[in-house]
């Protein structure tokens, strides 16, 4: 079972991702800066549109460079792997906010928000049980299926699967205030997420949450 501090963490980055995307799904379209399975099944069925291709090929290349990045910031120290890898996300946020009040279409600006999702999976290290930070949930769901399913033979803690529901809410929940602070910000609503990510590089940096 995860400590609750350091549960509370990973809920809070993933409904800060939840929110993300659901913003990038509104001015994308129906494209994602995080969920990269649906963009995989949007590449797969793009029946060779020229534009159907591009965007979802391009989200899903910018999503593998982040985690590139964001898995050596963190792999260059224990310590400060979370505040070298939340630096890079809230930069993210700042060029595509910089891009958009430019002028530069959604489609070309948001591919950064893409990299700043895929490095947000590398800031808490995976210790077991329930994955935090990530910015997607299907393994998540899983996890809970197989816990519970554990809990039931005996060979689980009774209730870490409802951790992995925890997760699962947060990125729902995330992707609910996303959207309606979007309907009254537009792409502005983008700076909750970012002063989100602030408070935590600014705990991580005062105190490691890092669980033995």
């Amino acid at each position: 079972m995860k400590p609750q501090s350091y549960l509370n963490h990973g809920l809070l980055l993933t409904a800060c991702a939840g929110f993300i995307d659901a913003t990038g799904f509104i001015e994308l379209g129906g494209f994602y800066t995080s969920f990269m399975s649906g963009n995989t099944t949007q590449l797969g069925t793009g029946n060779a549109q020229s534009t159907a291709l591009l965007l979802p090929f391009a989200l899903i290349v910018m999503f593998f460079l982040g985690s590139v990045v964001g898995s050596l910031l963190a792999l260059r120290n224990r310590r400060w792997g979370p505040v070298y890898v939340l630096s890079f996300v809230i930069g993210t946020i700042a060029v595509t906010l910089g891009l958009m009040l430019a002028g530069v279409p959604a489609s070309r600006s948001m591919l950064v928000l893409a990299a700043g999702a895929g490095a947000q999976n590398a800031t808490l290290p995976f210790t077991g049980g329930a994955r935090l930070g990530t910015t997607f949930v299907s393994g998540t769901l899983f996890g809970a299926g197989q816990d519970l399913a554990g809990a039931i033979g005996g060979t689980a803690p009774r209730w870490r699967w409802l951790q992995h529901l925890q997760v699962w809410a947060a990125l729902l929940l995330g992707a609910f205030v996303g959207a309606t602070v979007y309907s009254w910000l537009g792409i502005a609503a983008l700076g909750l997420p970012a002063l989100a990510y602030l408070a935590l590089l600014i705990l991580f940096a005062r105190k490691s949450p890092v669980a033995d």
